[in-house]
């Protein structure tokens, strides 16, 4: 296992980025022990073991050379697809939504693997795609259809946060593998005047986030609470923050979620805009390595997998760093690496490692 070959393997990977990610993986781990008062329990500690194991899966990940994850592309689709499937059935239900499945061991959210699966599939599906075919209808309706029918099974979950992830994930790749721009515009259109049937549609709590996000002033102490707090927390941090140990929004219990999809708040309170800029750099630094990859990689899979991953990627970050400070509704999408939480951080290392796995094929010497 140690041999001469795996050390070369090894030497491969981007050991920069590596210390990058685990630089932001600590750096939660801190945010989560002063939000719990300075004590490891109840998220530190298991926050340390689950980075612990999946970093090692991302390291998995990336022994694993792109062309067989493209020929795995359609089975993991439809694994994740019947996954999704047996949630509607026989998921437990948390915070008034059916989004897991228990495993006896983990309790596994489907719809987080279904993030990387979207950009997978489609990655392969176009790599096929003759140059020119793209936006032909012939061409069109099984994007349409892969990309479809994941977001309805977790819109009824309800989760409309996931749902828009991997609609943004599986639109991304079919921009990038060349459907006119016209299209996309026509959709976009066609989406607008959808808006009131849309409406309709959503649960009465997501129609109260939105009209929150409009004017939170409209309800301050019940939906609107969240965004007020997380502004105050936020503002009070200042340039250098309150100090490690010292937040008052988060330690006196007036910002809720202060681990999961609110804790830039409750960092920004305590670090400050360096802390928030350390955290932007830090995740700036992959997204270029993402968008990096993608132009250095050999096929039209690699390519699109690499670049649709980076933009998911950067959907995460920038859906909740906007929610955390009201640009955009609360639809609980966790900070990748920082928030507490077991599948989204399976679902950000599995991306790494795939990402990795590109580049460590760009470097591997040419038969």
């Amino acid at each position: 296992m140690f041999n001469g070959p795996w050390l070369r393997e090894l030497s491969r990977l981007p050991w920069g980025i590596v210390l990058v990610i685990v630089a932001l993986a600590g750096f939660g781990m801190a945010v989560l022990y002063s939000a719990a008062g300075g004590a490891l329990q109840p998220w530190a500690l298991k926050q340390g073991i689950r980075f612990f194991i999946l970093a090692g899966l991302m390291l998995l990940v990336a022994q694993v050379r792109p062309a067989t994850w493209m020929k795995l592309a359609w089975p993991i689709y439809g694994g994740v697809l019947l996954a999704l499937l047996g949630v509607e059935i026989l998921g437990q239900v948390g915070g008034g939504s059916q989004r897991w499945l228990n495993l006896g061991v983990i309790q596994l959210q489907p719809s987080e693997l279904m993030k990387i699966a979207i950009v997978l599939v489609l990655a392969r599906y176009y790599h096929h795609v003759p140059r020119g075919y793209e936006t032909k209808l012939k061409a069109l309706w099984p994007p349409v259809a892969i990309i479809g029918a994941p977001m309805l099974l977790v819109m009824l979950q309800p989760d409309l946060g996931t749902a828009l992830s991997i609609g943004f994930g599986g639109v991304m790749v079919m921009f990038l593998a060349g459907v006119s721009m016209r299209l996309f515009m026509a959709s976009g259109v066609a989406l607008a005047a959808a808006m009131p049937l849309a409406w309709t549609l959503l649960h009465g709590y997501q129609q109260r986030r939105v009209m929150i996000f409009l004017d939170p002033s409209i309800d301050p102490r019940g939906a609107g609470y969240h965004i007020t707090q997380s502004k105050i927390a936020i503002g009070s941090g200042g340039f250098s923050g309150k100090g490690f140990l010292k937040g008052t929004q988060s330690h006196l219990d007036y910002l809720p979620e202060l681990h999961t999809d609110f804790i830039f708040a409750t960092m920004a309170e305590e670090w400050g805009l360096i802390g928030g800029l350390a955290i932007i750099i830090g995740f700036g630094v992959l997204l270029a390595w993402g968008i990096g990859v993608s132009l250095r990689a050999g096929t039209q899979f690699e390519r699109l997998l690499a670049m649709g991953l980076t933009a998911t990627l950067f959907f995460f970050l920038a859906v909740n760093m906007m929610m955390v400070m009201g640009l955009a509704p609360v639809v609980g999408i966790p900070l990748p690496l920082i928030s507490y939480g077991g599948s989204a951080m399976m679902t950000v290392l599995i991306l790494l490692g795939l990402i990795m796995g590109i580049t460590r094929e760009a470097n591997r010497p040419k038969d």
